[in-house]
């Protein structure tokens, strides 16, 4: 990779590890609906302009259908269940567990689009499987007040993008990148606004709040999108998805830095346990051959 492309992957992979951050502070204050209608409107503000600039309205309206689906499993369902589950599990926890979300994607691709999975994937599949067992062990607590129901959730959602990617292979591999992103992110804001308006906050947020839900809107997810694009167009879709290993890192260096929060040595060798398994499931990593 060029400067310029490493440059990009850094700087996607902390505004993605962010999110958590963002996510965990503002939740409490607005709820997990309110705050993710908030986030995707402001994408779907900052997204829809450049569209028009390129002038490709006409492709999303003629993928309308397929979009609207695309957008509620990409982003209105998991992001809801992600600021959901950040309000019971720490930033750096919810960020190790969305590394799951290449692992869901391979075997959905393999179970429904027929994908061959090699010997190295399978094990990363095996392994990543292994990893979430862990973590779930060392945190998964399903008494009232506990953090089971938030891992589920977190799972659930990373299950979803799964789907999501899978789906958009097959429906819309030929659309352009910032169709789906400005297209999901405009259905999700459609789609949610109605559970926005029944769970708004009785209680306004303060400032900071807002501030988190503005940089979750504009950097985290507009400015994120932007990015990403950006890197499978130089470096292509393999090497871009390699972003996935190093959300980790941020969300829980922004998590301890910000939020005060601690990482335990079972975390830590479980969240290495997981990337490990994406890595391999993705075939970044390879076993060696005979």
């Amino acid at each position: 990779m060029k400067t310029r492309d490493l440059t990009d992957l850094f700087l996607l992979a902390a505004l993605w590890g962010g999110s958590f951050l963002f996510m965990r502070f503002a939740a409490p204050a607005f709820g997990a609906v309110a705050l993710i209608w908030l986030r995707v409107a402001i994408a779907s503000l900052c997204l829809l302009p450049l569209l028009a600039m390129r002038g490709q309205f006409g492709v999303l309206r003629a993928h309308a259908a397929q979009i609207a689906v695309m957008g509620v499993f990409n982003s209105a369902f998991p992001f809801v269940l992600i600021a959901w589950a950040t309000l019971s599990i720490t930033a750096g926890l919810a960020s190790i567990l969305n590394a799951t979300v290449p692992i869901f994607a391979a075997l959905i691709g393999a179970l429904w689009l027929g994908e061959r999975l090699g010997a190295s994937r399978l094990l990363g599949l095996a392994v990543g499987f292994v990893g979430v067992l862990l973590l779930a062990a060392d945190k998964a607590d399903f008494k009232p007040g506990g953090s089971g129901w938030a891992v589920v959730a977190m799972l659930v959602a990373t299950f979803s993008y799964g789907f999501a990617a899978n789906l958009t292979k097959r429906q819309l591999a030929g659309v352009p990148a910032l169709v789906n992103a400005a297209g999901s992110q405009f259905i999700s804001a459609i789609v949610l606004l109605p559970f926005a308006v029944w769970l708004w906050p009785a209680q306004t947020p303060g400032l900071m709040p807002w501030v988190a839900v503005i940089a979750l809107g504009v950097g985290c997810t507009a400015l994120a999108y932007l990015l990403f694009f950006r890197l499978i167009a130089h470096v292509g879709a393999s090497r871009a998805v390699t972003v996935t290993f190093l959300i980790p890192l941020f969300g829980v260096l922004w998590g301890c830095a910000f939020l005060g929060e601690k990482l335990s040595a079972a975390m830590l060798g479980a969240g290495a346990v997981v990337v490990l398994g994406t890595a391999l499931a993705t075939g970044v990593l390879k076993l060696p051959g005979r």
